[in-house]
């Protein structure tokens, strides 16, 4: 229990800091101190904090209807789940709150319709090692991180994991449970697993297999979605077609929203009564989603964060060359990390002394989520905080 909050459950390592305003790229202290974030509240804020257009859409939406049950049409939930069509070629959406309860309902909706198909037996779904879909427990029974699971079994059952970058594993599975499988589910660049971008060759033939087999493909862009990697969807990148998207984090620049979008064959699993949420899709949360991607798109943030991350990337890579800590560098667009020889919780640590916001993605891995929005001298302040951060901690 936290000596400093006794109510609260002990589920988080709080770091001693805690802010009241936030502009930009910056968070303020109630003493008024900034610190520049680069962790964007983990790849949530893509606008950055209290951007105008998300704020005036907020508060002129809760004037007039913050909520309306999914028993009644909602306009902004029908306009929202149009615009993602369009910008995914994915027809239909379903909303929820969060990455978690969206990919949750990706592996209902995957089941229910090889169910439909084909009966009970086809259930099972391939991840990838390191990957991370969530903590509820469907969520945490796909995330093949063993880490997050302890003390959480039994899980689900119907889940199998291969090595990321193992086409033959991956072949393997699917040849060893053949009526069984009926979905692949990953990440383009696995978030917790230490922001390990997959190679676009591998990604279109997991495609590939799961079209010859007959099986879903599932791509999570709960964290790499919303332009952060340099297009909308890290998938369109590489090419590939889903036929299932799970959308959240970004998609509302901090408001809970979640998405799952599908095909028109895949979403018809989905019937009155079969899924549902109370709050999902609810007004507030699709006019900050609306007014969100009026910006992402407008200013070209996709392409920015290529541009942006070309920078951040090549500062890094600078620090790699000058400190014998730093040891290697990988990511794509703003979705960076940076291999350190030390606890990245000390590297963390001495960031926060330097008034700079990272996280960690595992052991030994600095990540950078920044606002799509981040200036160009922002991103320069922030390596070079960064690198006396570095300085100051022994490898």
């Amino acid at each position: 229990m936290s000596p400093d909050a006794p109510a609260l459950m002990d589920t988080y390592a709080r770091w001693p800091v805690s802010f009241v305003r936030g502009e930009g790229s910056w968070l303020f202290t109630a003493g008024g101190e900034p610190y520049l974030d680069l962790a964007g509240g983990i790849a949530v804020t893509v606008l950055g904090h209290a951007h105008p257009a998300v704020t005036n859409a907020v508060a002129g939406q809760a004037a007039s209807l913050v909520h309306c049950s999914n028993l009644y049409r909602i306009p902004l939930q029908e306009a929202l789940a149009s615009r993602l069509a369009g910008m995914t070629g994915l027809p239909r959406a379903f909303f929820c709150n969060s990455g978690a309860e969206a990919n949750e309902a990706a592996i209902k909706l995957a089941r229910r319709h090889a169910w439909i198909q084909g009966g009970p037996a086809r259930h099972l779904i391939i991840t990838l090692s390191g990957s991370f879909h969530g903590r509820t427990l469907g969520a945490l029974s796909a995330t093949a991180q063993p880490k997050y699971q302890e003390g959480f079994g039994p899980l689900v059952p119907g889940f199998a994991s291969v090595p990321p970058g193992d086409l033959e594993a991956l072949a393997a599975v699917l040849r060893e449970h053949p009526g069984e499988a009926c979905a692949v589910m990953l990440e383009p660049v696995l978030g917790e697993g230490g922001v390990v971008p997959l190679d676009f060759h591998y990604l279109k033939e997991v495609e590939r297999l799961c079209r010859q087999h007959g099986v879903l493909l599932i791509v999570d862009e709960v964290q790499t979605g919303m332009g952060r990697t340099g297009s909308f969807l890290a998938s369109q990148a590489a090419g590939i077609r889903p036929d299932v998207v799970t959308l959240a984090k970004g998609l509302a620049n901090g408001v809970p929203i979640g998405a799952v979008l599908a095909s028109e064959e895949v979403a018809a699993g989905f019937v009155p009564g079969s899924h549902g949420s109370t709050f999902g899709g609810n007004p507030l949360a699709c006019a900050a989603a609306l007014a969100t991607l009026d910006v992402l798109e407008s200013e070209d943030l996709a392409g920015r964060a290529l541009r942006l991350g070309g920078q951040l990337e090549a500062g890094l890579r600078r620090l790699a060359e000058e400190q014998t800590i730093a040891r290697a560098v990988r990511g794509r667009g703003l979705m960076l990390a940076l291999e350190v020889g030390a606890p990245a919780s000390e590297v963390v640590a001495a960031c926060l002394e330097e008034r700079l916001l990272v996280t960690s993605a595992g052991p030994r891995t600095v990540r950078l989520l920044p606002a799509l929005t981040l200036l160009p001298a922002e991103a320069e302040e922030g390596l070079e905080r960064l690198g006396r951060a570095l300085k100051g901690v022994v490898a």
